[in-house]
């Protein structure tokens, strides 16, 4: 019964897929979008919490690389150019970003961003790639940076305000759940 309530409450999150169509177009549809699928959501808010408990340069480094992964990936996806398991390699990143908030890992800078930025790669391909060349579609990619660097700024203003007892604890488990939800949706598909 457990297994069926799960699924039910699971079932309209589309994450975990990334479809296309008519919605993707201009910079409103681009605004809109991060915050309308479970998947970016979650995502976004690991890399600000992981970034916020890194602390220091890796506050903003993080979101940055993360956004310029995220831009690049976009142009590829755009631009016809497959990159293998992005579906995959996205739930992949929420269940590590989750587990290194989980962990209040704090990493080097010089291994952090990259980590960040390659998963931003698969987001923003995912993105790039249903998105329809020409009309609106300059203004939907923006959109969808700003709208991502937001979400990443909500990340980072909840770890540094949570950095200290209970609310610390709070935060490692807001992390591990990101990554069990993200295993569940995967063992019940």
């Amino acid at each position: 019964m457990r297994r069926l309530i799960l699924a039910a409450l699971l079932a309209p999150v589309p994450a975990l897929a990334h479809e296309g169509g008519d919605h993707v177009h201009g910079l409103l549809a681009g605004l809109a979008h991060p915050v309308g699928g479970l998947d970016h959501v979650l995502a976004m808010l690991a890399v600000g919490l992981w970034a916020g408990i890194c602390g220091g340069r890796a506050a903003w480094l993080l979101p940055a690389g993360f956004l310029g992964g995220m831009a690049l990936g976009g142009v590829l996806g755009l631009g016809g150019i497959g990159i293998p398991m992005v579906e995959s390699g996205i739930l992949a990143s929420i269940i590590v970003l989750g587990a290194l908030v989980a962990a209040a890992a704090r990493a080097p800078v010089v291994l952090a961003v990259p980590l960040v930025a390659a998963f931003g790669l698969l987001h923003g391909h995912a993105h790039g790639a249903e998105i329809a060349a020409g009309q609106g579609a300059f203004g939907y990619a923006i959109g969808f940076l700003l709208a991502t660097a937001a979400l990443h700024g909500v990340g980072v203003a909840i770890a540094r305000h949570a950095q200290a007892g209970p609310a610390r604890f709070g935060l490692r488990i807001a992390g591990g759940s990101m990554a069990v939800l993200v295993l569940a949706v995967i063992a019940l598909a």
